[in-house]
């Protein structure tokens, strides 16, 4: 749906329709600013030890070669943005609503790459699209969208966005979108996870021809859980509140009426009391790297 269909007319509402998206080179010198000085903030960050225990990555997702998922997230991420552009819904670099997004992301960037080293290197990518869809995700490589229906409808806080967009990043730093695929096509072949490691090599073929399937991918619970405390701690590093995750999901509870429906950003990534009761249990463990993060001046812009 185009955004004018739906947004407000006022120009300095954050959700007022958009002119026609800007060209591309605009939207490169404003990746290659922002992201040469988040490589550089990235490397001088101390990497601390992780507060919240999630265990090591799956070993199953080598079979998938990151290097050939990445890619194709890249132009499936281009693909998108073009779609939304056509549109007259893609929000141009000036746009208030994208800049909030970008500066959050910019606090929380420097602490990923504890969490997957690689992420030094990813040129990291936030755009934001007009849909009354509630949705937001990150494809591997760093390729982050926000759709405006998720921050209106919800009426979502700082916090609460750097809480889903901390969730989203670390769907990509664990690198659970090639962990999904390697298991589908393993299965798929008949192939226990002994077999796949020891005789079949890369699946190659699988990270070229992933279609559609990074916007669609359902991950499983065990990666919910993951992607909620990973990224509740590098939220509380960047000096967010660690109690919006909380309200983050009790808000996504009301949007479902208690979980009954699906739409949009909930039909990939369920909400529950159960995970609502994790997060509570973890925010003793981020505690400190929130009052930390919260003293640090890089962090001021938005506190």
């Amino acid at each position: 749906m185009c955004w004018r269909c739906f947004t407000p007319s006022d120009p300095a509402h954050p959700g007022a329709p958009l002119k026609a998206a800007q060209g591309a080179s605009s939207r490169r010198s404003f990746l290659n600013h922002w992201g040469a000085g988040l490589g550089i903030a990235a490397l001088v960050q101390t990497t601390a030890h992780a507060q919240v225990d999630v265990g090591q990555a799956s070993s199953v997702r080598k079979l998938v070669p990151a290097e050939s998922l990445e890619q194709s997230a890249r132009q499936q991420y281009q693909q998108t943005l073009g779609e939304a552009s056509r549109k007259g819904a893609l929000a141009p670099d000036d746009y208030p609503q994208l800049k909030r997004l970008r500066a959050i992301a910019n606090r929380l960037i420097p602490y990923t790459a504890q969490w997957n080293p690689d992420a030094r290197k990813w040129k990291w990518e936030v755009n934001l699209i007009g849909s009354k869809q509630l949705n937001a995700w990150c494809m591997p490589g760093g390729k982050i969208a926000f759709y405006t229906g998720i921050l209106d409808q919800l009426q979502l806080t700082d916090d609460e966005v750097a809480m889903i967009m901390g969730h989203e990043m670390a769907h990509a730093l664990r690198e659970h979108a090639r962990e999904r695929l390697a298991k589908s096509k393993a299965t798929s072949m008949g192939l226990s996870v002994a077999s796949q490691l020891l005789g079949l090599g890369q699946l190659g073929d699988v990270a070229a021809n992933v279609g559609t399937q990074l916007l669609t991918l359902k991950y499983s619970r065990d990666d919910e859980t993951e992607a909620d405390l990973v990224g509740l701690e590098i939220a509380a590093r960047g000096g967010f509140k660690p109690e919006a995750s909380v309200q983050l999901w009790k808000k996504m509870l009301g949007a479902t009426g208690g979980g009954k429906g699906q739409p949009g950003f909930l039909s990939t990534h369920p909400s529950g009391n159960n995970r609502i009761q994790e997060l509570e249990a973890n925010l003793p463990k981020v505690a400190l790297l929130f009052e930390k993060g919260r003293q640090n001046p890089a962090n001021a812009a938005l506190n």
